[in-house]
């Protein structure tokens, strides 16, 4: 069993629960991943598959010697598994794996804030406005003694670059799991931007159960059922026409001969 799947944010949104609570929820768009490589222990040193997810607009030579005619695949993750002869190197992994009410982890890249003092940053109160600060409102204050130490401690906190780093939220609620559309809906907020690429994991609570279960089946989308179930209403029509046609003709056929 493949332990997460990858995915992109879509956006956020308002569900009511089974309890009735106005919840906020991230829809995100999980999978299909496709199982690009098989990692082994004789081989590699440890268990895991590589998942392939999203189109690239191209590739080089060396990414798709290593696909081996799978597809553009634009990102690649490895997951950690328990048995690797469980899964084939083609086979695709979709949302069908998480159930609702299963916790995860969710990994992502945090948005770019650029370059921020230490007020946006670290969330400094800055200094007095009043005794003459004139203009030591968002100063971020003194960083250290003078003579001992005599420098600057690394890890001060001061400005400098904001955000786009990796960040983990751990042991979020899945509300909703959709396979025949692809979505999950996840309680509370995700890091990263819109269409930001997210690594969805079982939490520990989680994973233990999820050893032991199937995945849920994936249904078919209500559209394609209708027409299925529209098409032998239709056949079952046209066929009394038809019969009813015969009759006619073979009618028509000794009035003729009467005239003659």
């Amino acid at each position: 069993m493949i332990e997460g799947l990858l995915g992109r944010k879509l956006g956020t949104i308002q569900v009511f629960d089974k309890l009735g609570r106005l919840r906020g929820a991230t829809v995100i768009e999980a999978g299909p991943c496709m199982v690009t490589q098989i990692k082994t222990p004789e081989q590699d040193g440890y268990q895991a598959v590589q998942l392939g997810y999203g189109a690239a607009k191209r590739l080089n030579k060396p990414m798709r010697g290593h696909l081996k005619r799978l597809g553009d695949l634009r990102h690649l993750r490895e997951f950690r598994v328990g048995d690797p002869s469980q899964h084939n190197v083609g086979d695709r992994i979709g949302v069908e794996i998480f159930h609702e009410g299963d916790r995860v982890d969710i990994t992502g890249t945090s948005k770019g804030r650029g370059f921020a003092g230490g007020v946006k940053r670290h969330g400094f109160a800055g200094g007095p406005k009043t005794h003459g600060q004139s203009d030591r409102h968002r100063a971020r204050g003194s960083i250290g003694a003078g003579n001992t130490p005599g420098r600057v401690f690394k890890g001060m906190r001061m400005a400098g670059h904001m955000g786009d780093v990796q960040v983990a939220v751990r042991n979020l609620e899945v509300l909703q799991s959709n396979p025949a559309r692809g979505l999950l809906v996840i309680a509370g907020a995700v890091p990263g931007a819109r269409n930001g690429l997210l690594k969805i994991r079982y939490s520990k609570k989680t994973l233990e159960t999820a050893r032991t279960r199937k995945p849920q089946p994936v249904e078919e989308k209500p559209e394609a059922a209708a027409e299925e179930k529209e098409l032998p209403a239709v056949e079952e029509q046209e066929a009394p026409e038809a019969v009813a046609e015969a009759p006619e003709a073979a009618a028509d056929e000794p009035e003729e001969d009467e005239a003659s």
